[in-house]
Order: C-alpha cells, then structure tokens, then sequence
C-alpha cells in the first residue's frame, strides 16, 4: 500500500491510496466466495459455478463493490496511522481507479484537528449574572401555588365571564353539513386560554347557563387537518355549566395547609432560601456559559464543513431519539411541522457549529494549562454515575473499555478547563 497525503484549504485533507493488485485480486475472490451462491449458472448446482463462468456470464465488474469496500476496511485504518493527521470526521471515500489486475487507488477525504489561536482567555470580563430573589419573585411561587389550591364553584346568577371555565356541547358545519371531529359533547373549556378556534371563546362571554347559540369562526390557514385549513364553519353551543376559580386567601392557613410552617412569614422566608439556591444555581450555569462564550468569541480557527456537517446530524440524530422517547414518531413529525431532514439539518448548523468551535477551544486551553485527569477523578466520575443510575460501580466499570474511558478522561479535563476559565474570570456587576 502506497500514501500520499494533501492538505486542502479549512482543516481538510485528503489522503490518496493505492492498493497493490494482488490485495485487490484477492477482495475479489474473497467476494466471489462471499455471494456465489446467489447466481445461477446453467449446468451448475447453485452456488457450485467457477468463478471464471461467472464471471464470464456477469462480468468481474459485479464484484467490484465488495472488494473495494474490504479493500477500504483493510487499509484506510493503515492510511489514518501513517498520515500522522489528527482526524477528526469519518472518511468521504471516492474510488478513482478499478480494474482487473491493476491497483485500486481512492481517496479519503477528512476533517483534520485545526489549528486553534487562542486570544485573550485568563481574566476575561463578563457581566456577572443576576441572582438577587425579589419579593415579586416570592408572591409568583406563592401565586402558582394557589392556582394548585384552586376550586372550581358553580354558578348560578350571572353569564359568561373571561377566565370562567364552561361546559359546553358544540355540533360544527361546514356549507351546512356536519364535518368529523366537529361534535362533543361535556366539553370543560376555559374563557380565555385560545385552546378553540380564534374567537370562539369570546362568543361565548355573556351567554347563561342553558343558553344555546351560534359560533362563527374560520378554521386558520395552518390546521393541521387538511380540509379544514382556511374554511369559515358555524358551531352550534349549549353552554350546560359556568364555573368560577375560586383561589384561597393567601394567609397563615393557607401557609399551613400548603407547607410545613405555621405561619405566612415562615412559609415565604422558605421559599425565598429555595428560590435563591435556584437562581444561584442558574446564575452560576450563565456565568459559565457566558465565561465560555467569551474566551471561543477571542479565538481564531478554521474549521472544515465537513465536521460542522457532522455535528449537525450527530444533533439531529439525538433529537429524533429525544422525540421517540417521548412516544412521538419523527416521520409523523416531519410531516406536521413540513419539515424535511435536510432542512432541519440546515437549521441546525449554526448551533453545530458554535458546539465544535467552543470543543477545540476547550481542548486547547486543556493542552495549554497541562490539565492532566488522574484515575482518581475518573473513580469519582464512577461514583456519581453509579449513585445516578442505581447501579454496582463495578457493573458499571464494567460496560466501559479503554476507548470510553479514554472519552471520559477528556470530558473531565475540559470541564476542569471551564472551572478553571470561571475561576480566572473577572465577573462585574
């Protein structure tokens, strides 16, 4: 095997490879041993055909494929060592030479580590985030949970207001003819929420129980049905129930009942020390974030498209398994949002990109801090993971090899970069 190797413009190389013939003659037979037993040869049991008859029936070209990619299996391993690159992307192969009896040669197109400058990234200044809890912010918790306490009270003397949740049934036409989906019958629907048809809602406001009345609406330009989108239909209503939310009065008793604590003041000074511990937390996570943006923002390099590429459908892929987990087909939704692989992948490559830079420049201030991950790190890294999934640490070691802990090593050592970015950061007010 012969190598030449050339670096192209944006961390790109491309690695060309010649295969002697004899090892290409021999993927050949090796693909004929492989399939001979899907040809049938007159004269011949199945799969019993030389390989010259088959060959002159069907061409050596047909074996072609097969060999080449053992070929490529064989050698490109070879070829990534003795380039001496540090690549970074899989291969995009073309073969641009095969023939009988002759060398194969292709080539292998890869992202390559780029060379990363770093700019200024001790003591960057970045406006520290906000942790402060103000008293707004302890009257919204104790507000969600009075929505939580909430009841709903029947009522009797008065009609439709906004915020009144109703129960309703409603027949819908379309040209006079009842469409499907159109009926229901008890429906709970809350004035308001614009969970309805635009202003379906609101014709409803000053309607009493048993009334019944006429609804009209256009279905918008975007419904998911199909032959609904953009037609006017009439909905005939009985409004059957009114109800009003009843919230419960915010004081010691509700403290009690809600809480832990006797009294209001306790409650609230409670939840003060909850929502500071949260926004310490959050506050903390921005300031990383934002440390980090910071020291990528001073950097230069360039990167190949071929690696942005990459992480754009490594995202894509975990999104699609994100919505599967959650029992959401992603045929079905491509189909809803209209969207196509491609697109979303598009979309995508801006994020993907932002992921790759922030990567290199992390390893690289990995590389020029000496930050090195001893095996203790990597037993507490263990530890952690073991207490998260409830498993045996041992069951757990288990599962990884060299190459996975390897991985881990490098994630560690880059979350100690973060650390140590932060540490050097200088946060203002």
């Amino acid at each position: 095997m012969s190598l030449q190797v050339e670096k192209l413009e944006k961390s790109t190389a491309k690695l060309t490879v010649e295969v002697p013939a004899e090892q290409f003659a021999k993927a050949i037979q090796n693909a004929y041993n492989k399939n001979r037993g899907r040809y049938s040869i007159p004269g011949f049991r199945k799969g019993k055909a030389p390989f010259q008859m088959i060959k002159k029936m069907y061409g050596i070209e047909m074996f072609f494929e097969d060999a080449a990619n053992e070929v490529i299996d064989a050698t490109y391993p070879v070829a990534i060592k003795e380039s001496g690159l540090d690549i970074m992307s899989r291969p995009s192969v073309n073969v641009t030479k095969i023939a009988e009896n002759e060398p194969m040669v292709y080539e292998a197109t890869v992202a390559i580590r780029p060379e990363v400058k770093l700019g200024e990234y001790k003591g960057v200044e970045v406006k520290k985030a906000d942790a402060t809890v103000t008293d707004a912010d302890v009257d919204a918790e104790i507000e969600r949970e009075r929505e939580k306490n909430s009841r709903l009270v029947t009522i009797e003397d008065r009609a439709v207001e906004d915020g009144d949740q109703v129960t309703i049934d409603f027949d819908g036409y379309i040209d006079g003819k009842q469409f499907e989906g159109g009926k229901s019958e008890d429906y709970p629907l809350t004035i308001g929420s614009h969970s309805f048809i635009d202003n379906f809602e609101e014709q409803l406001i000053g309607k009493k129980t048993g009334d019944e009345c006429e609804v009209n609406v256009t279905f918008p330009e975007n419904y998911q049905v199909e032959e609904l989108k953009g037609k006017p239909a009439v909905f005939k209503v009985k409004i059957k129930e009114i109800q009003k939310k009843e919230l419960p009065e915010v004081n010691d008793e509700f403290a009690s009942e809600v809480s832990d604590f006797e009294t209001l003041a306790e409650y609230k000074e409670d939840i003060r020390k909850k929502l500071t511990l949260e926004k310490q937390k959050t506050a903390a996570s921005l300031n990383e974030d934002h440390v980090v943006e910071k020291v990528v923002e001073n950097a230069t390099m360039e990167i190949s498209d071929q690696l942005i590429d990459e992480q754009a459908d490594s995202m894509l892929n975990d999104y699609a398994r994100q919505l599967q987990s959650q029992g959401i087909d992603f045929s079905r939704y491509l189909q809803i949002t209209g969207l196509t692989v491609e697109k979303m992948a598009e979309q995508m490559k801006p994020q993907a990109e932002r992921r790759v830079r922030t990567r290199l420049v992390l390893e690289k201030v990995v590389k020029a801090e000496n930050i090195e991950v001893g095996d203790d790190a990597v037993e507490a890294e263990f530890d952690k993971m073991a207490a998260s999934y409830k498993m045996e640490k041992d069951q757990l070691k288990s599962m990884f090899g060299e190459e996975q802990i390897s991985q881990m090593k490098q994630d560690l050592a880059v979350q100690e970069a973060i650390d140590f970015l932060v540490a050097e950061a200088k946060l203002t007010d």
